[in-house]
């Protein structure tokens, strides 16, 4: 008999290397290997990736030597086919690798990558006129006591600085010896419940289980509390399990109690993965109600896309935009489809979450990058493995979720900058991707803005994308009056010597003072944006970007604001050896001081990116608010 023909695998790795790389598939994996599958694959010498199959082709590749798939990870594709796709056209389209694309779409839980271990050489032996420096003979000592480590852990134990030249030295000496480790991000969250391990409706055996705890009078008191808790689950028609914190906190007894009952076979206890968001608020469905304009852009929306794939609805501030999309998101799901409804900050995301809860309940998914990768692996894994209807709300990361029915993309201010990713590659722009990916799942789009792109509002003039105009702001709220204050001349005048002018601080003054509420808005945070030296003129710089650094008074440190590098802020001049180092103009965090004191008795808050590290801080604040 001839034998089988072997199979190889196009696998798509996270560097940004062109192409794919070839892989052969052992037979001890045909089957389990499929386009979208994660696989671990050897790269080099020594790493190994997380991988996601491309294609699979029987053809023989010539003129290199293949390796094997080390393994699957999962029994089923991670990635969709046209994620794939969306995949290969964000390359194509903005000049990256799809390796670039792999790293920027999938969670990083989802990547097990080669972590690089440093231990000493056993077999290192010290020549007698080799001589150690202090900073070899300081990781030495510290490898020697905490055995293998990494480059990161090193240097926080031994608090020396920039070491990867110094390890790379003592690696080419033989002082210290690489080792390689494979390292799984994800750790799923799981619940430990406990059920009844006879059936409830038999007499004859909970009689022989009340017979087993006589005389135990604590077992018999955690036996009841489970039934009674078992009995209010089934009136609300949920499972027959009670998680066991929630057990051992209403009975108030120790986890010694329940697993004695465990023993003697009455109760039966197991983990279960879960998934980390669970709305537990109550789901009204009540849609909300719209005016007449509103109502006539909805429908016109409705007309315009049986023609047009994309529609721009161009209304003015406080037309009711959301509540046009809510009704049209209800539309989709009803359909049996899923939405997605794009907005360019975080920030969105938390009030309109609410909004959108409050009418879809456990339907909203939110998705965006200041949840950890735990947090975003299991958002993906619902994606992956629940096709009912729902509506993704989020930042630009969530257009790579994995979609099954995809009917319909919102992107709401989408004239926003924020869309557009600068840095790292791929450096793609939010809103064209998201109209690309709905026309490959066969979706509509609607473009959402008071103030379109020009390029948008170009294309809608000329009949490529659909146009609605909502031009009456909601029950004919009247537009602000916006006052334009020239601060130089307030300077020269001296009137004003800091941020605010008269006219703001007054105003501000007499808001307050009528218990309203005011936001000052300013476009740089930290405490001073200039650090200079009054004598010579020297600025401090930061040493990977050559850009001047800002000054943050809180954390006692000038920072980067491009990567993140911290500097100590120098007391002596270090062109000129003088003490006349001088911050000068206005952050957020100086603002914020300004305020306290212009407004001794009010409440300050500060929202800037120094004060919205936690993924729950935008919802505390505007809550606070």
């Amino acid at each position: 008999m001839p034998s089988k023909a072997r199979l190889y695998a196009e696998v798509i790795l996270p560097l940004p290397l062109f192409g794919t790389f070839t892989y052969s598939i052992p037979t001890t994996l045909e089957g389990k290997a499929a386009v979208g599958h994660r696989v671990i694959v050897p790269f080099g010498r020594k790493k190994y990736y997380t991988g996601i199959i491309e294609s699979i082709t029987p053809v023989a590749p010539e003129g290199f030597e293949v390796k094997d798939i080390s393994s699957v990870l999962d029994p089923w594709p991670v990635v969709k086919h046209p994620q794939l796709k969306l995949w290969e056209w964000i390359a194509e389209y903005y000049l990256c690798t799809a390796g670039d694309v792999y790293k920027a779409a999938v969670p990083a839980g989802l990547k097990v990558e080669s972590e690089t271990f440093i231990e000493l050489n056993p077999d290192y032996e010290e020549m007698p006129d080799a001589r150690m420096t202090d900073r070899e003979a300081i990781i030495m000592q510290s490898l020697d006591h905490n055995g293998k480590m990494t480059p990161a852990e090193i240097s926080k134990k031994t608090g020396l600085n920039s070491i990867e030249s110094t390890i790379s030295s003592m690696v080419e000496r033989r002082m210290l010896i690489i080792a390689e480790k494979l390292i799984e991000r994800y750790r799923p969250k799981k619940e430990t419940l406990v059920r009844l391990a006879v059936d409830r409706n038999d007499n004859e055996a909970m009689h022989k289980v009340f017979d087993a705890v006589k005389g135990a009078k604590k077992q018999e008191m955690m036996l009841i509390t489970l039934l009674d808790n078992l009995n209010k689950r089934q009136q609300q028609q949920l499972p027959p399990e009670v998680p066991r914190q929630h057990l051992l906190e209403q009975s108030g007894l120790s986890p010694a109690i329940l697993a004695a009952l465990a023993s003697k076979g009455i109760v039966e206890i197991f983990t279960r993965e879960i998934n980390r968001f669970n709305y537990t608020g109550t789901e009204q469905g009540e849609l909300p109600k719209l005016s007449a304009p509103q109502s006539e852009a909805l429908d016109s929306i409705h007309r315009m896309f049986i023609d047009k794939n994309v529609t721009l609805l161009h209304g003015v501030t406080s037309s009711g935009k959301t509540e046009i999309y809510i009704h049209l998101i209800d539309y989709i799901l009803n359909k049996g489809s899923q939405a997605l409804y794009l907005v360019p900050e975080i920030a969105l995301t938390t009030q309109l979450t609410r909004r959108l809860q409050k009418v879809f309940g456990k339907r909203v998914i939110i998705y965006h990058s200041k949840f950890s990768d735990n947090e975003r692996v299991d958002i993906w894994k619902r994606m992956l493995h629940d096709p009912s209807p729902c509506v993704v709300i989020g930042a630009r990361s969530s257009l790579f979720l994995p979609f099954s029915r995809l009917g319909l993309v919102i992107v709401d201010e989408e004239h926003e900058s924020s869309y557009k990713q600068f840095d790292p590659a791929p450096r793609y722009n939010a809103r064209d991707c998201a109209i690309v990916l709905a026309s490959m799942h066969g979706a509509k789009t609607l473009l959402g803005s008071a103030t379109p792109a020009i390029e948008t509002y170009y294309k809608a003039l000329n009949g490529r994308y659909g146009l609605v105009t909502l031009s009456e702001r909601y029950e004919g709220v009247q537009l602000p009056l916006i006052e334009i204050v020239d601060l130089n001349d307030e300077r020269r005048r001296g009137r004003i010597s800091g941020p605010m002018s008269a006219r703001l601080a007054m105003m501000s003054r007499e808001a307050v003072k009528g218990g309203e509420q005011v936001i000052l808005f300013h476009n740089r945070r930290g405490f001073a944006p200039v650090v200079v030296c009054k004598q010579c003129g020297y600025v401090p710089k930061c040493q990977n970007c050559d850009v001047s650094l800002t000054y943050h008074r809180k954390a006692g440190e000038m920072v980067c604001h491009y990567c993140g590098a911290t500097y100590k802020l120098p007391t002596i001049c270090p062109a000129c050896k003088e003490p006349a180092i001088e911050v000068y103009g206005y952050g957020t965090e100086r603002i914020e001081e300004i305020a306290e004191s212009s407004f001794p008795g009010a409440r300050i808050m500060r929202m800037d990116l120094d004060t919205t590290r936690n993924k729950d801080s935008y919802l505390n604040i505007i809550n606070d608010f």
